[in-house]
């Protein structure tokens, strides 16, 4: 259209993206000093009413073309080739922390073990207070700083349900930061045709962008009804616009998947 070569194009989605993400990086800082990290546990408490929680870990797999002579390295349990975006999320659904670019059959809990904030969390780089914690699901490696919820399969108390009451009403904060990402920003609706280099500047690119508008636009770009609300006199989840959404993009896609297999016009 633009009578612009393709592999011209391909390079200048990489530069781009490096010149947004460059600029934009201040917005996703992982706290240095433990005055930081102990604003996030009060910011935390305040809205959320989760004590000495410093953030939220969660990994979203980002579906791709599979990259030649790989085999199956980025084949993941649910059946897609993707990379793995690993990332810690504040209370204001904003992304802190990323990842990008781990071969999608990785587990969880090994994206954790190999990420520099690991490495830094484990050399005590990042100042990180005695008694902060993360939240994640029961897929990460338990630690210290870490805190899972109690096993399904067990008979569990009435403490230990109301913490995992309170653990899984606080993931949900990633879940929507995911979910709001990949409803506004619609690379996301199907498998992105570009090498792993520049998928990773890519999602680097959008999760700045992310924070970057919800700290400058949030009413606008995270418009009412967006995320999950919790209604606490009927005892439910209203579930977020996003995710409606982003289930209509997966039925699009499946379907011209399925076009394509029957090599229809």
């Amino acid at each position: 259209m633009y009578r612009v070569p393709k592999n011209t194009i391909s390079n200048f989605i990489k530069e781009v993206c490096q010149e947004i993400y460059n600029p934009l990086q201040e917005f996703m800082k992982v706290p240095q000093t433990e005055e930081e990290w102990k604003e996030i546990q009060n910011n935390f408490y305040c809205r959320w009413n989760f004590p000495n929680r410093c953030r939220v870990l969660d990994v979203k797999h980002i579906i791709i073309r599979n990259a030649p002579h790989s085999g199956s390295e980025y084949f993941n349990y649910k059946g897609t080739f993707t990379i793995i975006l690993f990332a810690s999320v504040d209370e204001n659904y904003s992304f802190r922390y990323n990842d990008v670019s781990t071969k999608g059959r990785t587990s969880d809990a090994a994206v954790f073990s190999n990420s520099s904030l690991n490495a830094a969390l484990q050399a005590n780089l990042l100042n990180f207070p005695k008694n902060g914690v993360f939240v994640a699901d029961d897929a990460f490696p338990l630690k210290t700083f870490i805190l899972e919820p109690y096993g399904r399969t067990t008979c569990l108390s009435r403490k230990q349900k109301n913490f995992n009451y309170r653990l899984f009403r606080a993931r949900r904060i990633v879940e929507n930061a995911f979910g709001i990402l990949a409803s506004r920003l619609r690379i996301f609706e199907k498998s992105i045709p570009l090498a792993i280099d520049k998928v990773d500047i890519l999602v680097k690119t959008a999760c700045a962008l992310h924070n970057w508008l919800r700290t400058t636009s949030s009413e606008k770009y995270t418009e009412m009804g967006a995320l999950d609300v919790e209604d606490f006199n009927a005892a439910r989840i209203i579930p977020g616009s996003w995710r409606s959404e982003i289930h209509e993009a997966n039925g699009l896609q499946a379907l011209r998947n399925n076009v394509g297999a029957r090599n229809y016009t």
